[in-house]
Protein backbone atom coordinates (compact mmCIF):
# COMPACT_ATOMS: atom_id res chain seq x y z
CA UNK A 1 0.00 0.00 0.00
CA UNK A 2 2.68 2.55 1.00
CA UNK A 3 4.30 1.96 -2.77
CA UNK A 4 0.96 2.56 -4.31
CA UNK A 5 0.42 6.02 -2.27
CA UNK A 6 4.55 7.03 -3.26
CA UNK A 7 3.68 6.13 -7.48
CA UNK A 8 0.20 8.07 -7.08
CA UNK A 9 2.94 11.32 -5.08
CA UNK A 10 5.81 10.69 -7.73
CA UNK A 11 3.27 10.95 -10.71
CA UNK A 12 1.11 13.93 -9.03
CA UNK A 13 4.70 15.71 -8.48
CA UNK A 14 5.62 14.92 -12.38
CA UNK A 15 2.24 16.75 -13.64
CA UNK A 16 2.75 19.59 -11.53
CA UNK A 17 6.09 19.92 -13.02
CA UNK A 18 5.30 19.65 -16.49
CA UNK A 19 2.61 22.19 -15.67
CA UNK A 20 5.04 24.42 -14.38
CA UNK A 21 7.60 23.94 -16.93
CA UNK A 22 4.78 24.36 -19.52
CA UNK A 23 3.88 28.11 -17.82
CA UNK A 24 7.31 28.87 -17.68
CA UNK A 25 7.46 28.62 -21.28
CA UNK A 26 5.06 30.63 -22.31
CA UNK A 27 5.67 33.61 -22.11
CA UNK A 28 8.94 35.62 -23.90
CA UNK A 29 12.17 34.89 -22.56
CA UNK A 30 13.93 37.88 -20.50
CA UNK A 31 16.75 39.26 -22.05
CA UNK A 32 20.06 39.67 -20.15
CA UNK A 33 21.02 43.02 -22.04
CA UNK A 34 19.03 45.99 -22.91
CA UNK A 35 17.80 45.40 -26.31
CA UNK A 36 18.64 42.79 -28.88
CA UNK A 37 20.22 43.60 -31.88
CA UNK A 38 19.83 40.89 -35.09
CA UNK A 39 22.58 39.54 -37.19
CA UNK A 40 22.01 42.11 -40.24
CA UNK A 41 21.57 45.19 -38.09
CA UNK A 42 25.12 47.40 -38.05
CA UNK A 43 24.04 50.42 -37.14
CA UNK A 44 21.47 50.94 -33.93
CA UNK A 45 20.36 54.27 -33.71
CA UNK A 46 17.06 56.21 -32.97
CA UNK A 47 16.09 54.46 -36.63
CA UNK A 48 16.58 51.01 -35.28
CA UNK A 49 14.02 52.04 -32.01
CA UNK A 50 11.34 53.43 -34.91
CA UNK A 51 8.61 52.10 -36.67
CA UNK A 52 7.05 53.82 -39.73
CA UNK A 53 4.91 52.04 -41.43
CA UNK A 54 2.00 52.67 -39.77
CA UNK A 55 2.07 56.00 -42.00
CA UNK A 56 -0.22 54.99 -44.08
CA UNK A 57 -2.86 55.29 -42.12
CA UNK A 58 -2.41 58.70 -41.94
CA UNK A 59 -5.09 60.55 -44.21
CA UNK A 60 -5.57 57.37 -45.89
CA UNK A 61 -8.87 56.10 -47.63
CA UNK A 62 -10.55 53.44 -45.39
CA UNK A 63 -9.67 50.07 -47.15
CA UNK A 64 -12.33 48.35 -48.80
CA UNK A 65 -11.76 44.44 -47.03
CA UNK A 66 -10.73 43.84 -43.42
CA UNK A 67 -6.88 44.88 -42.81
CA UNK A 68 -4.65 44.37 -40.02
CA UNK A 69 -1.24 46.50 -40.02
CA UNK A 70 0.87 44.65 -37.55
CA UNK A 71 4.12 46.01 -35.33
CA UNK A 72 5.51 42.83 -34.18
CA UNK A 73 9.11 41.45 -33.88
CA UNK A 74 8.65 39.94 -37.44
CA UNK A 75 7.96 43.30 -38.78
CA UNK A 76 9.69 45.46 -36.16
CA UNK A 77 13.17 43.73 -35.00
CA UNK A 78 13.61 46.34 -31.80
CA UNK A 79 10.38 44.32 -30.28
CA UNK A 80 12.77 41.40 -29.88
CA UNK A 81 13.04 40.72 -25.96
CA UNK A 82 9.97 43.52 -25.05
CA UNK A 83 7.20 41.20 -24.43
CA UNK A 84 4.84 43.61 -26.34
CA UNK A 85 3.50 43.99 -29.48
CA UNK A 86 0.68 46.11 -31.64
CA UNK A 87 -1.69 45.83 -34.46
CA UNK A 88 -4.24 48.19 -36.03
CA UNK A 89 -7.11 46.62 -37.39
CA UNK A 90 -9.19 48.32 -40.23
CA UNK A 91 -12.86 47.11 -40.71
CA UNK A 92 -14.92 48.73 -43.55
CA UNK A 93 -18.70 48.63 -43.04
CA UNK A 94 -19.83 45.08 -42.66
CA UNK A 95 -16.75 42.92 -42.22
CA UNK A 96 -15.26 40.35 -39.60
CA UNK A 97 -12.10 39.55 -37.94
CA UNK A 98 -12.68 35.82 -38.21
CA UNK A 99 -12.31 33.11 -35.24
CA UNK A 100 -8.77 33.10 -34.13
CA UNK A 101 -6.43 32.76 -31.32
CA UNK A 102 -3.49 34.11 -30.08
CA UNK A 103 -0.85 31.46 -28.19
CA UNK A 104 1.24 33.40 -26.60
CA UNK A 105 -0.62 36.26 -25.47
CA UNK A 106 -3.89 38.08 -24.68
CA UNK A 107 -5.17 40.88 -26.46
CA UNK A 108 -6.23 44.05 -25.26
CA UNK A 109 -8.47 46.04 -28.39
CA UNK A 110 -9.10 49.73 -27.84
CA UNK A 111 -11.25 50.90 -30.78
CA UNK A 112 -11.17 54.27 -31.77
CA UNK A 113 -13.77 54.62 -34.29
CA UNK A 114 -17.26 53.16 -34.87
CA UNK A 115 -18.87 50.04 -33.25
CA UNK A 116 -17.75 45.90 -32.95
CA UNK A 117 -19.60 43.23 -31.86
CA UNK A 118 -16.64 41.04 -30.30
CA UNK A 119 -16.50 37.64 -28.58
CA UNK A 120 -14.30 35.08 -27.07
CA UNK A 121 -15.00 31.04 -25.60
CA UNK A 122 -13.42 30.42 -22.60
CA UNK A 123 -11.94 26.64 -21.96
CA UNK A 124 -15.68 25.40 -20.70
CA UNK A 125 -17.71 26.47 -24.29
CA UNK A 126 -19.11 29.71 -23.14
CA UNK A 127 -19.16 32.61 -24.87
CA UNK A 128 -18.50 36.02 -23.86
CA UNK A 129 -20.17 38.83 -26.14
CA UNK A 130 -19.91 42.80 -26.27
CA UNK A 131 -20.67 45.45 -28.48
CA UNK A 132 -18.17 47.89 -28.17
CA UNK A 133 -18.62 51.80 -29.17
CA UNK A 134 -15.29 54.12 -29.79
CA UNK A 135 -13.46 54.30 -26.58
CA UNK A 136 -14.17 51.21 -25.09
CA UNK A 137 -11.06 48.24 -24.07
CA UNK A 138 -11.99 45.07 -24.44
CA UNK A 139 -9.36 41.92 -23.11
CA UNK A 140 -9.48 38.54 -25.04
CA UNK A 141 -7.81 35.89 -22.81
CA UNK A 142 -4.48 34.03 -24.34
CA UNK A 143 -5.04 31.19 -26.13
CA UNK A 144 -8.37 31.46 -26.43
CA UNK A 145 -10.69 31.45 -29.28
CA UNK A 146 -12.09 35.11 -30.50
CA UNK A 147 -13.03 37.44 -33.03
CA UNK A 148 -14.47 40.97 -33.98
CA UNK A 149 -17.26 41.85 -36.41
CA UNK A 150 -18.26 45.36 -37.82
CA UNK A 151 -21.82 44.68 -38.21
CA UNK A 152 -22.74 48.48 -39.45
CA UNK A 153 -23.30 48.50 -42.86
CA UNK A 154 -22.16 52.26 -43.37
CA UNK A 155 -19.58 53.33 -40.55
CA UNK A 156 -16.14 51.69 -41.49
CA UNK A 157 -14.67 50.63 -37.78
CA UNK A 158 -10.63 51.22 -36.26
CA UNK A 159 -9.25 49.24 -33.79
CA UNK A 160 -5.92 49.10 -32.05
CA UNK A 161 -4.68 45.89 -30.14
CA UNK A 162 -2.08 45.52 -27.99
CA UNK A 163 -0.33 42.08 -27.20
CA UNK A 164 1.84 40.94 -24.07
CA UNK A 165 4.36 39.43 -26.44
CA UNK A 166 7.00 40.51 -28.91
CA UNK A 167 5.22 37.97 -31.15
CA UNK A 168 1.67 36.76 -30.17
CA UNK A 169 1.28 34.17 -32.79
CA UNK A 170 -1.90 33.93 -34.89
CA UNK A 171 -4.13 30.91 -35.70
Amino acid sequence: MASKTFTMKFFSLLISSFAIVHMVKAGDPDILSDFIVPANVTTVDGNFFTFIDMRVLVKAAPPTAFKVLKASMAEFPALNGRSVSFEVLQFPAGTPNPPHTHPCASELLFLVQGTLHVGFVDTTNKLFTQTLQSGDIFVFPKGLVHFQYNADPQVPALAISAFGSANAGTV
